[in-house]
């Protein structure tokens, strides 16, 4: 029997038995109990990671397998999902952005679901309050993040049920 204790940014209920392409992904920890997403293009071949352009996303993906720590801020202590972002950001753009996801949601402009691109942050309601989760986008609905206690930074799908029901809205850097 598998228990799974969810904390800190989110937590995921999904699909098990799916998983990350590991033969293109360097998992530095694969102790993730909660699973990770293949992440699929619209045509239904996989998400490119060396085809990301856009410095922030790359940034992010560099930290794939980092395992999650609640106020985590850096690869070597792990990161919670506030913490991927604003290191991501400040190794890559050189902004330094506020610990808390709520707060990083007031930083640059509102944009609509519609007009999300690459580098994007994507704000969800994991703990009862308004962008209390934060991730950066990837293109075609997958988006890259530190989820929660036992877990990994990892892709997933914002098309899930999950993140669906939980989106609150992304804002551009």
């Amino acid at each position: 029997m598998l228990i799974v204790a969810l904390s800190g940014c989110a937590g995921t209920k999904g699909d098990e038995g799916s998983g990350i392409n590991s033969s293109s992904v360097d998992w530095r920890n694969s102790a993730d109990p909660i699973g990770s997403f293949l992440a699929r293009s619209k045509n239904g071949a996989g998400l490119i990671v060396g085809d990301i352009n856009h410095p922030l996303a790359r940034q992010a993906l560099t930290q794939l397998g980092i395992r999650y720590r609640w106020g985590g801020k850096s690869p070597e202590t792990g990161f919670d999902c506030s913490g991927l972002v604003l290191y991501s950001a400040q190794q890559s753009l050189g902004l330094k952005l506020p610990p808390r996801s709520y707060d990083i949601a007031l930083f640059g402009i509102d944009v609509p679901r519609n007009d999300l691109q690459v580098g994007d942050l994507v704000f969800f309601n994991t703990l009862g309050r308004r962008n209390s989760h934060v991730g950066v986008y990837l293109g075609d609905d997958q988006f890259v993040h530190s989820p929660s206690a036992g877990g990994v930074v990892r892709i997933e799908d914002m098309k899930m049920a999950y993140w669906t029901k939980r989106y609150n809205g992304a804002r551009r850097l």
